[in-house]
C-alpha cells in the first residue's frame, strides 16, 4: 500500500483581518438551562453571523468572568449571556469593557426550526449567514423631553450590536437578511424578529413565473419539470382563478393576477445591481419580500445598571422598583465613596510595588558591592598566605641545624641513662615474630 499524505487544512500565511470598528459578539448561556433554551443560544448565534464566536464551547467550570477576562483580548465588544431563573428565561447584554449592562426578561420565543415548520416560504440555505444582517428599528418613540431616558439608551444599545450601515460601500448583493427590532408602548416590550429578503420577478402571477423559472424540486432526485399532465391548455394553467381545482371554473384577468403576486406599486423596485437570484440583473423590476426565518423573541427590560457584571455601579433604570431622590443620591453617594475607597487602594498598592522594586534595585547593588569586598578580601588572604609560606620555608633552613644539635643533646641524655633501662627499652620495642603453621597445601 502506498504512503498516506496528510492534506494542510491549516491556514497559509497571516490570518484574515476583520473590519475595524465591526463589533463582535460572545453569546454564553451559563446555569443549568435547559435543551430548548441551548438551541435558542446557537439560533442566535446564526443570527450575529459573522461577528461572533459560532462554536464557542462552555464548559460547567467556566464562570461569567472568565468570558469577561478574555473578551477584551479577542476585541470583544458585546456579550450577550443566557440563563434560566425561578421565573422565565433572562438576558443579559453587556457592553465590553465599561458598561453598561441592560439585563431582560424572555416573555416568549421561537427557534429556527419552529418558524421554519410553520412557514410555508421561508427557507434558509445557509448562504445569507456569510454577510451581516441590515438593523431595522421601529416603533421606539423619537427624542424629546418627555421620553423616558432609558429609551435612549436601548436603542443605542441595539445599535453598536450590528455593524454600520454604509451605503457608498455597500454592495447589494451582501444584503440578505434583516434584523427588525420593534417597541411595543403598550406592553412596553421590545420584539425581535428574523428575516430573509428575497426578490421576485414583479406584475407576473405564480403560474407564469413557475413557467419561466421552473417548478421547484421537492427533492433532489425529483426533476425540476412543470407537470401539465392534467391540463388541455396552457391557458387553462396559466389563467385559472385561485383556487379552482379544474379548467372549467374561469379564467382571472391580468390585473388580479398582478396584484395578487405582486401587491402594489410601493413594493417594487429597480434593482441597482446585479443580486442573488435568476435573472436578478440590474435595472430589473423586482418585488421585494421579506420571509421570517426566526427566532422570535420577546424582551422586557428588567433593569439597566453601570459598569459589567461584578463591577456594577449605579442602577440607571429598574422596571419594578422604583427609588426616591433622596434615595437615589444616597446610592449615588455610596458608589462615589466606593470608587474613591477602591482608588486609593489601587495608588496605595501601586506605591507598594514601586517601593519593592526599588529595596530590590538596592538590595542587588548591595550584593555587588559585598561580593566586590570578598573579592579583595580574597585577594589579601592569598598575599598573606604567600608571605607565610616564605616565612615557612625560611624557618625550615634555619630548622635543620637546630634539629641536629638536638639530636647529639639527644644522644647525650642517652649515654647518660641506666644501660639496664635502655635494654628493656629495647626488649620492648624488638618485634614479635609470627608463628608459621604447618598445614597442607
Amino acid at each position: 500500500m502506498g504512503r498516506k499524505r496528510k492534506n494542510r487544512t491549516h491556514l497559509k500565511g497571516a490570518l484574515p483581518t476583520t473590519e475595524t470598528g465591526v463589533p463582535k459578539s460572545f453569546i454564553i448561556k451559563h446555569g443549568q438551562v435547559g435543551s430548548s433554551l441551548s438551541q435558542l443560544v446557537r439560533d442566535i448565534r446564526k443570527v450575529m453571523e459573522p461577528n461572533t464566536a459560532s462554536r464557542l464551547k462552555e464548559r460547567k467550570r467556566n464562570k461569567l468572568k472568565d468570558f469577561l477576562t478574555m473578551a477584551p483580548a479577542l476585541q470583544v465588544s458585546h456579550l450577550l449571556a443566557f440563563t434560566l431563573t425561578d421565573v422565565a428565561p433572562s438576558l443579559r447584554i453587556v457592553r465590553l469593557s465599561a458598561g453598561p449592562t441592560l439585563s431582560f426578561r424572555i416573555e416568549r420565543y421561537s427557534l429556527i426550526k419552529d418558524i421554519l415548520n410553520t412557514s410555508r416560504r421561508a427557507r434558509s440555505i445557509g448562504m445569507e449567514y456569510l454577510s451581516a444582517p441590515l438593523l431595522v428599528l421601529a416603533s421606539f418613540p423619537p427624542a424629546s423631553p418627555t421620553t423616558p431616558p432609558h429609551i435612549p439608551l436601548l436603542m443605542k444599545t441595539f445599535q453598536t450590536m450590528f455593524p454600520p450601515l454604509s451605503p457608498q460601500t455597500l454592495t447589494l448583493s451582501s444584503a440578505r437578511r434583516v434584523v427588525l427590532v420593534s417597541y411595543n408602548a403598550d406592553r412596553e416590550t421590545v420584539d425581535f424578529r428574523h428575516y430573509l429578503i428575497t426578490v421576485k420577478p414583479y406584475g407576473v402571477s405564480k403560474r407564469v413565473r413557475r413557467v419561466l423559472e421552473g417548478a421547484t424540486a421537492k427533492t433532489p432526485s425529483t426533476p425540476s419539470i412543470l407537470d401539465l399532465g392534467n391540463e388541455k391548455d396552457i391557458a387553462d394553467f396559466v389563467l385559472r382563478r385561485r383556487g379552482d381545482p379544474g379548467p372549467d371554473g374561469g379564467y382571472e384577468s391580468a390585473a388580479s393576477s398582478t396584484e395578487s403576486v405582486a401587491g402594489d406599486d410601493g413594493d417594487a423596485v429597480d434593482l441597482a445591481d446585479d443580486y442573488v437570484g435568476r435573472n436578478n440583473k440590474k435595472g430589473q423590476r423586482r418585488a421585494v419580500r421579506l420571509d421570517e426565518i426566526g427566532p422570535r423573541m420577546e424582551l422586557r427590560l428588567v433593569k439597566i445598571v453601570e459598569g459589567i457584571p461584578g463591577k456594577e455601579g449605579n442602577v440607571i433604570y429598574h422596571h419594578f422598583v422604583k427609588k426616591t431622590k433622596k434615595e437615589i443620591a444616597e446610592l449615588k453617594a455610596e458608589h462615589a465613596a466606593k470608587a474613591k475607597l477602591k482608588k486609593e487602594r489601587r495608588e496605595e498598592q501601586e506605591r507598594n510595588v514601586q517601593r519593592k522594586k526599588a529595596l530590590a534595585e538596592s538590595g542587588h547593588k548591595k550584593a555587588e558591592g559585598e561580593d566586590e569586598d570578598e573579592a579583595i578580601d580574597d585577594d589579601q588572604d592569598e598575599e598573606d598566605a604567600e608571605v607565610d609560606e616564605d616565612e615557612e620555608d625560611e624557618f625550615d633552613e634555619g630548622s635543620d641545624n637546630w634539629d641536629d644539635n638536638e639530636e647529639i643533646e639527644d644522644s647525650e641524655d642517652d649515654a647518660d641513662e641506666d644501660p639496664e633501662s635502655s635494654e628493656e627499652e629495647e626488649e620492648v620495642k624488638r618485634p614479635v615474630k609470627k608463628s608459621r603453621t604447618k598445614g597442607k597445601r
